[in-house]
């Protein structure tokens, strides 16, 4: 195996574990507050078609994953009304905004498929981000250098921040953060709408960096993977980077195993693989009473607040 191919390989996974990291970091602040939203999938789609469809518009990356992000977190908002103001079930609701992303940015994504966009460039200069060796630390594109600093946020908000501490007692006991003026309802609307906005960054990443067109169900189910992530972790940052670098490898696996032409195995098989992975993960640690016990304790519930 020479050096151009190990390259390539540890570039391909960087470039896979992107987006399932960036949405799962969302999802874990949004659970770390008591929240759980099954809607990844859904608000991934709507990042990817709105940022797809903003970077076509004025020609400019950025504006286009801003886009991404504010469209999801609108959708988040939804979400957290029904769940939050009027305590509808977290899971139903959870799966129904996946059902209406779905099928919102289908609709919106039609008259847009065939079409390319403009790319994220790297940010740093040609010699060093095409050089077929150090294009291995200088060859993404800013998404995946902001994934990075995002993961220490998210990591220093919950550990080390005031705010943190705050939205981790919410999501360990609702009633009594409320009990000692906590505002409850604020810091999970607050932890959801950072959560869209994640899962729209990470969508937008699909349609403008990964694969720069439109396709309808475009990001093939990572939403799902970004949320067993969460539990793989169990609500850790630090652990959830090596968990999505875990997948993105299972990911890269598939594609190189359908370029090499591998014929012992169906090409139906090799495209379940990263599925199959979150499978068997969730199977080993759902016994593990460790996971179980990571877990907020209000996670899922319901909080109407007393007098």
């Amino acid at each position: 195996m020479n050096e151009a191919l190990i390259v390539a390989i540890i570039v391909a996974v960087v470039t896979s574990a992107t987006p399932i990291l960036i949405a799962a970091l969302g999802e874990l602040v949004v659970e770390k507050s008591g929240v759980l939203n099954l809607g990844v999938e859904g608000m991934m789609l709507i990042g990817a078609v709105t940022g797809f469809i903003v970077s076509v518009s004025t020609g400019v990356p950025a504006l286009g994953a801003l886009g991404g992000m504010a469209a999801a977190a609108a959708a988040s908002l939804i979400f957290a009304y029904l769940t939050l103001t009027l305590t509808a079930n977290q899971v139903a609701t959870g799966l129904a905004l996946t059902i209406f992303g779905t099928g919102v940015s289908a609709l919106a994504g039609a008259s847009f498929v065939g079409i390319t966009t403009p790319v994220f460039g790297s940010v740093f200069p040609a010699s060093l981000s095409d050089d077929p060796i150090w294009r291995v630390l200088f060859g993404y594109s800013p998404i995946v250098y902001a994934s990075f600093a995002l993961t220490f946020a998210v990591w220093w908000f919950l550990k080390h921040s005031r705010a943190g501490l705050v939205l981790r007692a919410v999501g360990e006991s609702d009633s009594s953060a409320h009990s000692i003026g906590y505002p409850v309802l604020k810091v999970r609307y607050l932890a959801v709408l950072f959560g869209g906005a994640m899962a729209g960054l990470a969508g937008a990443y699909y349609s403008l960096v990964l694969t720069p067109m439109w396709a309808e169900r475009l990001t093939a189910g990572r939403g799902w993977i970004a949320i067993a992530l969460v539990v793989f972790a169990s609500w850790r940052p630090g652990r959830l980077l090596l968990g999505a670098y875990l997948f993105g490898a299972v990911i890269t696996l598939e594609l190189q195993a359908k370029a090499a032409g591998w014929s012992l195995l169906a090409p139906e098989f090799l495209t379940s693989l990263p599925y199959l992975a979150t499978i068997l993960v969730l199977a080993v640690i759902s016994g593990r009473s460790r996971t179980r016990s990571a877990a907020p304790a209000c996670l899922g519930k319901p909080f109407r607040a007393s007098a």
